[in-house]
């Protein structure tokens, strides 16, 4: 029997499974970087080894100061949980020879489907090898790995080498493995996946289908189980496909076996030999605790004969620190308040007052509603992202409500598409007209006590806010009977809660204040100076940093006074384990190149400015 597990993870899925040992009365050892030292999961577990260092390359990529971390700490198995070294079989060797059980499955199995061109190789396809126009558009992905890291689209032969470069940097740099291949690319089709769980008595389950064809830079961003709209046919293939998989590498313990579906055609992606991020909404659907399950398997323990019957419909949607709208821009800073009401579940790695550093993905949590049927489930995840209270970084909680309310995911209409056609409309601005108000006033409560209220009329109070990217004014008086506003009547107001009535409606606001940073409901606002200080002066042309990271790369040629054409890439920042393309504004001159590789920058530094060609 297992007594005592290390978490070689961190963040959202080591406090998960730790929360499972706990049920089970395993004891949990934590690992964690130094940018981890004060993390959720490093606190809810029992014990806690530090990992010197805050990149992934020297911390939880390192196999063998795991391997010892758990040696010391006592623990008698590992569990590798997603990402980092979950697929790598030399790790579990050494978790093996170090007389530690390995939560996963043989490393053998791992090495023949964790190679992604290996396993297509095993199930029969082959990847594209001289690629020519008539193959456009294609993939270009990572061997090992996943999360979209890694993977570029290539829509014109004369980008296909550069994409390739930047994705084997990446590749490295996320997984210690730069090996990349080409796949067709298609446009329309759907990400269907298979959950498998599998014994080491010759059992193994096909726990149903789940779609997660909503993603963003090819990492999923909402999955559901079971896939909505597939034929008993097409699922009965499925199962059967991912089933033949698991038995062709003598698989145990969970699996996830992926397909791009399009009509009633199936094409094998890959096979990932560990848990997947979305597993639980296949927890909901079956009743079953994969976690608890991967480590009864690896205690020996045999599987029932069939798998639990499936009941209702899961959704699941991940919450990121980002910005949509700004092309997905990682965020970081303090995460004052996270609650999200409703019956619905909550995954996360953070508690009020934690940081988002620039170390590790922007993920802050999972949210999962399960229901009788996909309408209720949709509708009972929208409303509780929505009545969420999120206090910190610029978030895709809207983004999330507004796809999950999308007529084309209603009526699952949707397919791997879906950002690329609707992204514009998803992230337009669409503040309260009434949360700026509702912060002023808030911000003017017990003023007038000090000298707001005047006997003579005089002009009203005028304050100034940001919200999202634009600037608020409002205007409001102080009263004989209190505080006032035009075209509203003012019900009530205090520094936390603020009731206006307006045609004949009355609306709540709940504000909460961070420094100048405003919350107000689900509208975050930036309160403006009343006289604002001149801000810093830039060439035109230049290009500052839209996020704190590291510059990895400059591209060959770049120098000053080279000539650049617009949309050429100039540099990669590498920022929450994804590198992002920083490219020339517009055709001209690099005038200057303040960059240098390994640099690291904040938001806002200034990289470089090309001088636009008359």
């Amino acid at each position: 029997m297992i007594t005592s597990v290390l978490v070689a993870n961190r963040g959202e899925i080591a406090c998960r499974i730790a929360r499972t040992c706990r049920d089970l009365g395993i004891a949990t050892v934590a690992v964690h970087s130094d940018a981890d030292a004060g993390a959720l999961h490093a606190r809810v577990a029992d014990t806690a080894v530090r990992l010197p260092g805050s990149a992934p390359a020297d911390t939880y990529l390192r196999g063998d100061l795991i391997v010892k971390a758990a040696l010391a700490a006592g623990a008698d198995a590992v569990h590798p949980g997603y990402g980092f070294l979950s697929e790598n079989a030399d790790f579990a060797r050494a978790v093996r020879d170090a007389g530690l059980v390995w939560i996963g499955p043989p490393p053998e199995a791992i090495e023949a489907m964790a190679s992604k061109t290996r396993a297509k190789q095993l199930m029969g396809v082959a990847p594209l090898t001289d690629v020519t126009e008539a193959d456009l558009p294609v993939l270009v992905k990572a061997a090992a790995g996943g999360g979209g890291r890694g993977m570029r689209v290539v829509r014109a032969l004369a980008d296909l080498d550069a994409e390739i470069a930047a994705a084997r940097a990446e590749a490295a740099s996320a997984f210690g493995d730069g090996e990349v291949f080409v796949e067709p690319y298609l446009e329309n089709g759907r990400h269907v996946e298979v959950q498998v769980l599998a014994d080491t008595h010759g059992t193994v389950w096909a726990l149903g289908t789940r779609d997660c064809s909503l993603q963003r830079r090819h990492q999923k961003v909402i999955e559901e189980a079971p896939a909505p709209g597939l034929t008993d046919a097409l699922t009965g293939e499925l199962h059967t496909l991912a089933v033949r998989a698991a038995r062709a590498v003598g698989y145990v313990g969970a699996g996830t076996v992926e397909f791009l579906v399009a009509g009633e055609r199936a094409h094998f992606l890959e096979m990932n030999t560990r848990l997947q991020v979305e597993h639980p909404v296949t927890e909901e659907v079956f009743g079953v605790d994969l976690v608890a399950e991967q480590i009864r398997v690896a205690e020996g323990h045999a599987l029932d004969p069939e798998p639990p019957a499936p009941r209702g419909h899961a959704v699941e949607a991940r919450l990121y620190a980002e910005d949509p709208a700004h092309d997905w821009a990682p965020q970081t800073g303090r995460l004052h308040r996270l609650a999200v009401p409703g019956a619905v579940r909550l995954d996360t790695g953070y508690t009020d007052g934690d940081d988002i550093g620039v170390h590790y993905d922007p993920m802050l949590a999972k949210v999962v509603a399960h229901a009788p049927t996909r309408a209720e489930a949709v509708r009972k995840l929208a409303a509780a992202l929505e009545r969420a209270v999120i206090h910190g970084p610029v978030t895709n909680r809207d983004l999330l409500v507004r796809s999950l309310r999308h007529e084309e995911f209603t009526r699952a209409r949707m397919d791997t598409g879906f950002y690329d056609r609707h992204l514009p409309a998803l992230t337009a601005p669409a503040a309260d007209p009434y949360a700026a108000l509702a912060a002023a006033l808030s911000d003017a409560h017990g003023r007038s006590r000090f000298g707001g209220w005047r006997n003579v009329p005089s002009q009203p109070q005028v304050k100034r806010y940001a919200v999202n990217g634009e600037e608020h004014k409002v205007r409001y008086r102080h009263t004989r009977t209190g505080l006032a506003a035009d075209g509203v009547t003012v019900v009530h107001a205090d520094a936390a809660l603020v009731i206006l009535e307006a045609d004949g409606v009355h609306r709540r606001y709940e504000v909460a204040r961070y420094g100048d940073r405003v919350h107000v409901g689900s509208t975050a606002l930036t309160a403006l100076p009343r006289f604002p200080a001149p801000e810093a002066d830039h060439a035109p042309g230049s290009l500052l940093a839209p996020m704190p990271g590291t510059v990895v790369r400059i591209a060959e040629g770049v120098t000053e006074g080279a000539a650049v054409e617009a949309g050429r890439p100039l540099l990669w920042l590498e920022a929450m384990k994804m590198q992002h393309k920083i490219t020339a504004p517009t055709a001209g001159t690099l005038t200057t190149l303040h960059a240098r590789e390994g640099q690291q920058v904040e938001l806002g530094t200034l990289l470089a400015v090309v001088e636009e060609t008359p």
